[in-house]
């Protein structure tokens, strides 16, 4: 992205009027005044609204102004204290308006120090970028930071965690996969490790936003925002550690809402299951060869006439009794997922109908908007393999009774046993689009994914209540409030493996607790190698969500015995963690921490585990070390908390090891590195098929000690009193627990 901050209009001579106490007006080079706003959003939360514009407002934030706030100026400042928290904004007479974040005392945040040379002639464009700057059509601020700082966040991106050196956008695109900066679920949201504290930025906006986060082509030491728009909304945080940022973040946009116990069983779904011989085939086959799942997907083609799709009703050439398929899917203990995206045929019988009741976005003159697919470009992922899709018309969710109408449409499928609903696409809006509510596409385009995802999970809420979830795949601000999300078509490779896995890593950097991934990915030239599935299979079993899914046979089997052999141990593997995932699902909507937690978020004072970025926790207590290539060799690190923390243990044998050191590791296909803090009673719960035995309950069968438990580091990610302990024995549900496993 080429950018000329010279273009930018600098703001000068900041002056707080009269009118309000938090209000200042600065003077741009150019004569022009720019209103500049300050407000208390609880401690440590600043808001700072410059040139603000009234826009629609999406409910992206969800809380309010406070007065807790204690508000002061000067001739050319204006400050808001917001617990340890300070906020100036200044300039003198003749120079840029500048701002600096303070916590606890010490400078934390601040405008950008990188001065150009040419600066020497001309003081008043010094900076390389500005502090801030205003054009007709963006504005930028820019802020400054230091070599130790490491900056995380901005969304689903399958790139390294630490963005330093990194051009990041922020617009929700359809990726097609996780090699590039693309992604399906962006958050304009920021937060940076640093040595006076940690710091958050989220750009409380729907147009796309541009991060150079020390991006050499603008300035090494600068994080520079970039937004497609001439105002700058902005919420500043300042905290201790990254998850208390995070938890600042959920205060804005909305707390995590919870996943239903059966979710978190397998998924099993490809691309696709085309009659229903072929998807009753391959549940019955899962259930045969004894491999526990609890979700099965009709994907888009499955279940949906492609020409006239979408509509809410199953294929009637291929499913003249739709319900009858589903009663037998769950007679074998399947919850029923069900594709979908935001978008109707034009040959869909009823398109003129919904047409004539604005249901569909229009063209900035107001005609008729046709969605025409890129079908004749080299790059379109639609021909030979995947089939092309009509001219549409794309769902106005601006629009209350578009709204209305496409969340009650559900209650079709729910009639039919439908539980959940996989809510694919959401990125289409062109920026030529006219919304009901007067917005433009370019507007709306973000935000899009937000509304059509919240009008799914609705839909869902209002048939399910607490059991309900959406399988969603593109998202903006407040994403986690419509759990869960899954990173959408990676490449099936080692570098496809790898790079989802920091997806995922993202996505929780960026306020989202919940993700999966395609298991042995969705597309290549030729299927996934045995090596390289059961690895993926091997990793994802420790995420939030796990779910086997991509073009072709992804069923375990399918991929020789010894895969299908191991493969299996790894499915029932998934269902013995239960107990646990259950509660650190439950410990993630109450911190905000995500199920699978990067090494920087748990250790952020040690640069050491930083460098980690491709094994993670799940949870509080696991350290997962993937394997990414076919020797099975791992490089890993385990931290170390001083010389008396009881260091770690392996996971399968009890082996202990010491913390503090870098390892490394060759692991043959039976397994891949999984270590257990020491000091943590570990809870083992049933093998079974699916979680229908359970009714919602997570018993626990088994109880492995790593080291002497502690009592106040095991019940934190186990539910309720789902383990406990009475006398010399272990109890859960009021069962004896028969089977004790202690590595000391």
């Amino acid at each position: 992205m080429n950018t000329d901050f010279t273009e930018f209009d600098r703001l000068i001579s900041l002056v707080p009027t009269t009118a309000a106490t938090n209000e200042a007006v600065a003077t741009t080079l150019d004569g022009k005044r720019v209103a500049v706003t300050l407000a208390s959003y609880g401690a440590g939360i600043v808001r700072l609204r410059i040139n603000p514009i009234a826009k629609p407002d999406y409910g992206l934030i969800v809380a309010q102004a406070d007065d807790s706030g204690k508000l002061s100026s000067a001739a050319h400042s204006l400050s808001i204290k917001c617990g340890n928290a300070t906020l100036t904004v200044s300039s003198d007479a003749t120079h840029a308006v500048n701002l600096l974040f303070t916590h606890r005392g010490r400078p934390l945040l601040q405008s950008t120090k990188d001065e150009h040379f040419r600066g020497m002639a001309k003081p008043l464009e010094a900076q390389r970028a500005p502090a801030i700057g205003m054009k007709p059509n963006q504005s930028t601020i820019a802020f400054d930071f230091d070599e130790t700082t490491a900056i995380y966040g901005l969304g689903e991106k399958g790139s390294a965690l630490n963005k330093v050196g990194q051009l990041v956008t922020s617009r929700v695109e359809d990726a097609l996969g996780v090699n590039t900066d693309l992604a399906y679920k962006n958050t304009p949201f920021a937060w940076a490790i640093t040595r006076q504290g940690c710091w958050g930025v989220l750009a409380h906006t729907t147009v796309d936003v541009h991060h150079g986060v020390g991006y050499p082509q603008w300035s090494n030491r600068s994080y520079v925002i970039v937004s497609d728009e001439p105002q700058l909304d902005l919420f500043l945080i300042a905290a201790d550690t990254p998850a208390q940022v995070i938890a600042a973040y959920h205060r804005l946009t909305g707390k995590p809402e919870n996943v239903p116990l059966w979710s978190l069983g397998a998924w099993i779904s490809r691309a696709y299951y085309k009659t229903e011989d072929d998807i009753m085939a391959t549940a019955k086959e899962i259930r045969d060869r004894k491999f526990p799942a609890d979700v099965i997907t009709f994907d888009g083609r499955a279940w949906q006439d492609t020409p006239t799709r979408f509509h809410f009703n199953f294929d009637p050439a291929r499913y003249p009794d739709p319900k009858r398929v589903i009663d037998n899917l769950k007679a074998l203990d399947y919850k029923i997922c069900c594709w979908e995206y935001p978008i109707v045929s034009v040959n869909h019988p009823q398109y003129s109908e919904y047409r004539a009741n604005d249901y569909f976005l229009k063209n900035a003159d107001g005609s008729e908007l046709v969605f025409q697919w890129d079908t004749g470009k080299k790059t379109t992922p639609f021909g030979p393999t995947l089939t092309p899709l009509p001219p549409s018309g794309l769902v106005d969710f601006t629009n209350p009774a578009a709204y209305a109408w496409w969340r009650d449409e559900h209650k079709k499928l729910w009639a039919l046993g439908v539980d959940t609903i996989k809510s694919d696409f959401g990125e289409q809006v062109p920026a030529n689009a006219l919304a009901h509510n007067g917005d433009t596409g370019a507007r709306v385009h973000n935000v899009n994914a937000h509304l059509y995802n919240r009008c799914v999970y609705e839909a869902s809420r209002e048939a399910y209540g607490d059991e309900a979830c959406v399988w969603g795949r593109a998202g903006w601000i407040g994403t986690q409030r419509h759990p869960l999300q899954w990173g959408g078509d990676p490449q099936s490779d080692w570098g496809g493996l790898v790079n989802s896995i920091r997806a995922g890593l993202n996505h929780g950097h960026s306020g989202s607790p919940f993700h999966a991934t395609d298991v042995g990915g969705f597309y290549g030239s030729t299927q996934p190698e045995p090596e390289l599935y059961l690895r993926w299979v091997q990793a994802a079993v420790f995420a939030s969500h796990f779910r086997i899914h991509g073009i072709g046979a992804r069923e375990p089997w399918m991929f020789g015995k010894d895969v299908e052999r191991i493969a299996r141990e790894f499915f029932e593997l998934r269902y013995k963690l239960l107990p646990y995932l259950r509660g650190v699902c439950d410990l993630s909507v109450k911190t905000g921490l995500p199920v699978m937690r990067s090494m920087a978020l748990m250790h952020p004072d040690d640069r050491v585990a930083r460098a980690f970025e491709s094994q993670f926790y799940c949870g509080p207590h696991l350290i997962v070390m993937p394997v990414t290539n076919r020797d099975g060799d791992v490089e890993g690190y385990l931290p170390s908390e001083g010389h008396d923390d009881g260091g770690w243990y392996d996971f399968w044998s009890g082996m202990h090891v010491d913390g503090g050191e870098v390892i490394q590791l060759n692991y043959d296909l039976e397994r891949i590195p999984v270590f257990v803090k020491a000091g943590v009673a570990f809870p083992i719960g049933p093998v079974v098929q699916s979680t229908r035995p359970l009714e919602g309950d997570t018993p626990v069968v088994a109880v492995a000690e790593f080291g002497y438990a502690m009592n106040d580091k095991y019940q934190t990610c186990v539910r309720g009193d789902a383990l406990k302990r009475v006398g010399n024995e272990w109890r859960s549900y009021g069962q004896r627990v028969m089977n004790v496993r202690r590595f000391v």
